[in-house]
């Protein structure tokens, strides 16, 4: 965004126009050595190579040439800053080389590293689906994408193997059905999360349908909000379950009751996890649905303005609330992009039920809705496809994804339950999965990622295989009853959630006794969010040393799971018992 388009935002939030700083506040004064490359602080000079290629020529802007230039003349025809920065803007990045091994991810350089093909993100705000778009993208996926797919915890689904040459026939396809892939990734607002059975549970405390329509269609590829610091997360549900794992997004709204002013959201701010981990906080305030859009273009646009520029590293919103503060935070807000005061709120009670939805669950209407659980989001278009053609045979016309790699097919008829739990369960989706199958993600990992050390899916699938035989005994006595989540991911980024899980699994290269090397994880124990059911929010607490090499998973989280049962204090989950146990009794 240049300088010109920042002082001529959005007119509903006033701002100081950038070219000036403001007047010096006490409140606001830091120690810092360097400028934070704060554009109300600082002002707009760009303190790094792509914040400067973002002034000067911004990630949407891409899109002509993708149409018009690099489809025509193919991968090698690509503009590099284009290729490894602009095109996030609509959804694409390179995708792994294949036959690289995760020893070499931190060694080569981008370019070694990268394939002449993309992954393509297919953005699905507030994950919902229509049978007719769940076709396209299967469709898409096995005449572009070599047939794959993947649902992702972020409600998106992914394609590989993708060829810039097809992106515009792709985006016409989408398009017309109603999708896109603007903004799926890059330095923007991503993927909005919504609740999956938003206007359909029985219990819902507020329908956040409406919200999440006019959020995204005022202001996804708005070019003012196209250039933020980094990325910028929202996360939005009604549902006392608060299945949208509130506590690691930059801005979450959580369904609650005011005692005088009705049903509205408690608001959260600053949640992410990364190499960095933090976990949102409640800014005390209620936020009633008429002034909710608002205030989220309230929030985005602070860390428009006062979000850390100049270190990548430094450039979440995480880091800026770290700073100033809640109550910074909150009057800033108030001051300089609302106008007026919120009313103070009261956070939403606990949830007491999970909010993965899996299983079959009665609708407000009387019909039915069906969590499914594929082995940790691992699909294919032609399973989509299938999918979509088994839903309308049994008279159902929309599904959501989750942020729990699962779908949501809703609107069932009572008598139709059964039979399409059946076909679903012969297409890879089972309404009924073991505890492992059901509490275990895992992130794309080194078949695809440029970033990952190690195998994710394959490595969750034979997990899950393995654990599913090993501790039957404890599952068919009822010994254990309660999912123990275990997320899987590649490398160090948490794309998977490993902090925030029961099992986090960190991927890297693992030492071993011959002098070479072999793929295996750093663990991470007794991380949680409210959605799992957990009574507090937390992070997961690493074990000096406690790492295990791939092949030793199956047996490492046997041993673990089964000293939980034996020691656990009743009633005691496995979150609380691996933050309250010595190390030795968690290796």
């Amino acid at each position: 965004m240049t300088q010109t388009a920042l002082a001529g935002a959005t007119a509903e939030v006033p701002a100081t126009p950038v070219a000036e700083s403001p007047a010096p506040r006490p409140a606001r004064a830091r120690p810092a050595a360097k400028p934070h490359g704060q554009w109300k602080v600082d002002g707009t000079a760009p303190l790094n190579a792509n914040e400067a290629w973002k002034q000067e020529d911004g990630g949407l802007s891409v899109r002509d040439r993708i149409e018009k230039i690099y489809a025509h003349g193919g991968f090698d025809s690509i503009e590099k800053t284009d290729l490894h920065g602009r095109f996030r803007w609509w959804g694409l990045y390179t995708q792994r080389k294949q036959g690289i091994d995760g020893g070499k991810t931190a060694t080569l350089e981008p370019h070694e590293l990268e394939d002449k093909y993309f992954m393509l993100r297919v953005r699905i705000d507030g994950g919902a689906l229509t049978t007719k778009q769940l076709r396209v993208i299967g469709q898409i996926s096995t005449e572009f994408g070599r047939d794959t797919a993947d649902l992702t915890d972020r409600q998106n689904v992914q394609l590989h193997w993708v060829r810039v040459e097809d992106v515009p026939e792709i985006w016409n396809r989408l398009e017309a059905a109603g999708l896109s892939t603007t903004e799926a990734c890059g330095d923007v607002p991503r993927v909005i999360l919504g609740s999956p059975v938003a206007g359909i549970a029985k219990d819902e405390i507020i329908d956040p349908t409406p919200l999440i329509k006019e959020v995204s269609a005022r202001f996804i590829g708005d070019p003012e909000l196209a250039n933020l610091p980094r990325k910028f997360k929202t996360a939005i549900t009604g549902h006392p379950s608060q299945d949208v794992v509130h506590e690691i997004n930059d801005f979450a709204l959580v369904g609650v009751v005011h005692p005088e002013l009705g049903a509205g959201y408690d608001l959260w701010v600053g949640g992410g996890l990364s190499t960095n981990p933090r976990l949102a906080e409640r800014l005390g305030v209620f936020v009633s649905p008429e002034v909710a859009a608002e205030v989220w273009l309230g929030v985005t646009s602070i860390f428009r303005d006062y979000g850390y520029r100049r270190m990548r590293t430094k450039a979440r919103l995480k880091f800026l609330l770290a700073d100033w503060g809640t109550a910074k935070f909150r009057q800033i807000l108030q001051d300089e992009y609302l106008g007026h005061k919120l009313p103070d709120g009261e956070p939403a009670p606990k949830p007491t039920s999970p909010g993965d939805h899996i299983g079959v669950h009665e609708q407000k209407d009387g019909k039915f809705f069906i969590g499914v659980a594929p082995t940790v989001g691992r699909v294919s278009g032609s399973t989509l496809t299938a999918v979509a053609d088994a839903l309308e045979a049994h008279g159902s016309f929309r599904l959501r994804t989750t942020p729990h790699q699962k779908l949501v097919i809703l609107d069932v008829p009572k008598d139709q339950v059964e039979p399409l739990i059946a076909v679903l369960d012969g297409l890879g989706l089972s309404a009924r999965p073991s505890l492992f199958r059901r509490s275990t993600i895992a992130c794309t990992g080194i078949e695809y990622c440029k970033l990952a050390i190690v195998n994710t899916k394959d490595t969750a699938a034979t997990a899950i295989s393995e654990l599913e035989t090993r501790l039957a005994d404890l599952v068919d006595t009822k010994v254990l009853t309660q999912p123990i989540a275990l997320n899987i991911n590649g490398c160090p980024n948490s794309c998977a959630r490993i902090q925030t899980a029961d099992i986090g699994l960190k991927g890297m290269m693992l030492p071993t006794d011959d002098g070479g090397t072999a793929p295996g994880f750093q663990v991470h124990l007794g991380g949680g969010l409210a959605t799992d059911n957990r009574v507090e929010a937390g992070l997961g607490r690493t074990i000096r040393g406690l790492k295990v090499t791939a092949a030793e998973l199956p047996d490492y989280v046997e041993r673990v799971v089964r000293t939980y049962v034996g020691a656990r204090t009743d009633g005691e989950t496995f979150a609380e018992f691996a933050h309250r146990v010595d190390e030795e009794l968690l290796k």
